[in-house]
């Protein structure tokens, strides 16, 4: 049965939870972890890049010179993609769509398999308590200061915590998210995953089998 360290808000570890082996202990699937990134990534992506073509183009209608008698090239149009400022070939299109789909049992699959490496190399905490009474950023990081330190921590909360939030903002590497938006990603990204009691609870109900 894989099991976590609870800390308490000053970082004082107070006792060791038994965690869910359906959603913690699993065994990862390489492939399976790297389509829900590549899926989760592919539907991030927007399509900026847009050129366009001779026909939308302004201008360009009339011929520039006639066929024959000049000596010069025959043309029919300053548009033309051999013209500077002509319409491009072949160019970029700002409607292309790059989204991915992938069945949602795959991708909670994918997910407690992150869940159970972290779980796995000690990379997941519990705290039993993270209570702001309003957004201090000296508060907070004074309490992962004495956590199991990482570079990078996520700590996942049961509901938007606005104090929270705030006061993670300049504290560089940490980020917050709700237990029901947890995604592969944002989990890879980061080493330390702190979890709060109350969230793993929701955590165990929303991607249990």
């Amino acid at each position: 049965m894989p099991q976590a360290n609870v800390y308490n808000q000053t970082g004082e570890k107070v006792s060791t939870i038994e965690l869910d082996a359906n959603i913690f202990g699993l065994k990862p699937n390489r492939g399976l972890i790297s389509q829900a990134v590549e899926t989760i990534l592919a539907n991030r992506r927007v399509a900026i890049a847009h050129t366009k073509t001779r026909g939308d183009v302004r201008g360009g209608g009339k011929k520039p010179w006639k066929q024959k008698g000049t000596g010069r090239a025959r043309h029919g149009s300053i548009r033309s993609p051999i013209w500077k400022g002509g319409g491009v070939t072949h160019g970029p299109k700002s409607i292309r769509n790059f989204s991915k789909k992938m069945n949602i049992q795959a991708k909670r699959q994918a997910l407690r398999m992150v869940l159970s490496e972290k779980a796995a190399h000690d990379q997941l905490a519990i705290i039993n308590d993270l209570t702001l009474a309003q957004p201090k950023t000296k508060i907070l990081a004074g309490t992962l200061a004495r956590l199991p330190k990482k570079k990078t921590t996520l700590i996942v909360t049961p509901k938007t915590d606005q104090a929270l939030v705030r006061s993670s903002r300049n504290i560089p590497g940490v980020a917050i998210i709700r237990a029901d938006s947890l995604n592969v990603y944002d989990l890879l990204r980061h080493q330390q995953l702190l979890i709060l009691e109350p969230a793993l609870a929701k955590i165990s109900s929303t991607y249990a089998k």
